[in-house]
């Protein structure tokens, strides 16, 4: 009986994924900031609730060490994060710090803390809850986008560097989720990009920029990348992470990126006349 330690497991993605694997006859160590309030996960047998707020270093430590004193890990699942919408003068400081410290900086210590682990026993596989928004990039997201891509860039990195040693690194790459993410979901807003904002948001509802799929079918990827046994660093889940992937790999990022301009209805700066550069201001 394999075994999965999954971050973020209260609600959405991580909920319906711990729900899949136990299914699927695994071993699911689930964790959450409030174990003492789930009440659905804690009735199934062979799924274990532990205490783990991403943030919070030492916790990460203690929780690791309670983990595998329970038994042989295989798979880790980080999912654990949030959004955080607004243009970046809009977000303070504080969502700004806090936003890698959850999204970015969380994965990464779970993963430090289980490498020797891994090492150790020569296999094990990373499995992170990137996004669409860590594959392409949508307006009035920057610093969410950023963090999504710091996780990409970051896992491919270390894909090298753990192969030595028998353990694997993937990331799956939701579009939209049909889940509670959008309450957790921070919004600053300010009137001075409203049009851009209102733009985004009808892309969201019409499907332009995103669809919404159900929980369970994002966990499928995940459960996929975790026993598929592939070479394959990236999982697009969801129609749209799909579809607007693959646009961006047929079209090049540049290309991308314009197309996007001309739907969000916006000039480059670069073709205005009040924005110029010269040979002489270079």
């Amino acid at each position: 009986m394999k075994t999965i330690f999954i971050t973020g497991a209260s609600t959405g993605l991580g909920k319906s994924t711990a729900k899949l694997f136990h299914a699927k006859g695994w071993k699911v160590i689930a964790t959450m900031r409030r174990p003492d309030q789930e009440t659905e996960l804690n009735g199934l047998e062979n799924v274990t609730l532990l205490p783990l707020d991403v943030t919070n270093i030492e916790q990460i430590r203690q929780t690791v060490q309670i983990a595998i004193s329970l038994g042989n890990i295989d798979v880790v699942f980080n999912n654990a994060g949030y959004g955080l919408i607004g243009a970046v003068e809009s977000n303070t400081e504080d969502q700004i710090r806090a936003q890698f410290e959850t999204n970015f900086f969380g994965t990464v210590w779970v993963i430090r803390e289980f490498i020797p682990y891994f090492r150790n026993k020569r296999g094990g596989l990373f499995i992170n809850t990137t996004s669409l928004c860590g594959l392409t990039s949508n307006p009035q997201s920057a610093i969410y986008n950023a963090s999504k891509w710091a996780l990409q860039g970051l896992a491919e990195s270390m894909s090298y560097d753990l192969a030595q040693f028998g353990i694997g690194i993937k990331n799956v790459a939701p579009g939209g989720i049909k889940t509670d993410f959008t309450k957790a979901m921070q919004v600053s807003a300010d009137e001075a990009y409203e049009v851009t904002m209102a733009k985004m948001m009808e892309g969201f509802q019409d499907g332009t920029l995103m669809e919404f799929t159900a929980p369970h079918l994002i966990a499928d990827v995940v459960y996929r990348a975790a026993t598929d046994n592939e070479d394959q660093l990236t999982y697009p889940a969801g129609n749209d992470a799909v579809r607007l992937y693959n646009k961006r790999l047929d079209q090049g990022p540049e290309a991308f990126r314009k197309d996007l301009m001309v739907y969000l209805n916006l000039k480059s700066p670069y073709k205005s006349s009040t924005f110029k550069i010269t040979t002489e201001n270079a």
